[in-house]
């Protein structure tokens, strides 16, 4: 492991910060339209459960990371297996992450600048990053957190001051009843993002106060919770049921809508700079769970000169990713929940958490 040390308070921001890296771009709860904000809700209180899972397995282990003690209760063989198939999941979500958030850019703001050249000055920037660790990770998100605070207050009030919201919008309630609200919660929204905490199971054993581990990952999903609940009525309450379904970037579209005393319009720099500081620290936690993870299981004493050649692996590998960004946001939202969010969020950790119990307590006995 790292010899670095972050505080409870930083984990709490690196956390809301990552919540926010892929949601604003992925419509996930656009099939329920305006019972959207009660699906999070929904998906919040499941992903709360999933956090008590992870988190009772780093309180069995609190001072390994999870590709040492999966060797543990699987074994060495099995245990590096599994271990592996994680590192790989975490480039690939990274990779998934860089493409959609490249793509983003291109659509709304650089039209003619070719994908390759985007996604390599970010994660230029993030392999940097990566390569300083977890501390630098985590002061980076102390200032920037302010930052993302500034902007939500100020994009609230701009819309309230410009008079689009419309709570009419979000009526009827459960007009179809409940189940398809709570089918989207457990298939689509508890996956993107609260299961995604999962990859926090590597950065937990660097905080110094491990009784506050708890605190700070509940109190941080239960913010980015009760936000992006309040992103998606306001986005149903200023566009309408049908505009918000069909719009490629909700949130893109009600900024634009702003229109202050003439002059204060196409705000759109609102909406790159919230996507760009979520996108930033998405894609450094997974990209640093994965370096961390790869050192782990080669031995590497020098984890950060793994940075830059799985960087430009992950460079690589986003311009194979998906042919479009139609098509990329249809895989996220309809197949990787089921294939690839589901085993490696929900059922391997619930196994996992199992064998660690039995294991731990026949040494008790």
């Amino acid at each position: 492991m790292e010899k670095a040390k972050i505080s409870g308070y930083q984990l709490f921001t690196l956390i809301l910060l990552f919540e926010y890296g892929s949601i604003l771009l992925i419509p996930v709860t656009s099939e329920v339209k305006q019972d959207a904000w009660l699906a999070i809700l929904i998906a919040m209180a499941g992903g709360f459960c999933l956090f008590f899972i992870y988190y009772s397995l780093y309180r069995y282990y609190p001072d390994l990371p999870p590709t040492e003690y999966m060797q543990i209760l699987l074994g060495s063989v099995l245990g590096k297996v599994l271990a592996f198939l994680y590192v790989l999941f975490f480039v690939y979500i990274a990779v998934r992450i860089l493409r959609i958030f490249g793509e983003m850019l291109i659509t709304i703001a650089y039209p003619a600048t070719p994908l390759f050249i985007i996604n390599a000055l970010f994660i230029l920037v993030i392999i940097y990053t990566v390569y300083k660790g977890i501390e630098v990770i985590a002061r980076t998100s102390e200032v920037l957190f302010i930052a993302m605070c500034l902007l939500l207050l100020s994009g609230f009030l701009l819309l309230i001051i410009s008079g689009n919201i419309h709570l009419e919008n979000l009526k009827p309630i459960l007009e179809k009843g409940i189940s398809p609200v709570i089918k989207n919660a457990f298939t689509h929204t508890l996956f993107i993002p609260f299961g995604e905490v999962i990859v926090f199971v590597m950065i937990f054993p660097y905080v110094k106060e491990r009784e506050k581990v708890k605190r700070a990952g509940l109190w941080a999903m239960g913010t980015s919770g009760l936000l992006l609940a309040l992103f998606a009525a306001i986005n149903i309450s200023v566009l309408g049921v049908d505009l918000t379904s069909h719009a490629l970037f909700p949130l893109l579209a009600s900024i634009q809508s702003i229109k202050v005393a003439g002059f204060l319009e196409r705000l759109d720099i609102y909406f790159i700079l919230f996507a760009m500081i979520g996108s930033f620290f998405k894609i450094s936690i997974y990209f640093y769970a994965a370096v961390m993870g790869a050192s782990h299981l080669f031995h590497v004493k020098h984890p950060s000169r793994l940075a830059y050649p799985m960087g430009i692996v992950i460079l690589l590998l986003t311009m194979a990713s998906a042919s479009s960004i139609t098509e990329h946001i249809q895989e996220v939202v309809k197949i990787i929940p089921l294939y690839v969010l589901l085993p490696f969020q929900v059922i391997i950790p619930v196994l996992l958490l199992i064998i660690a119990f039995f294991k731990n307590r026949r040494k008790a006995i």
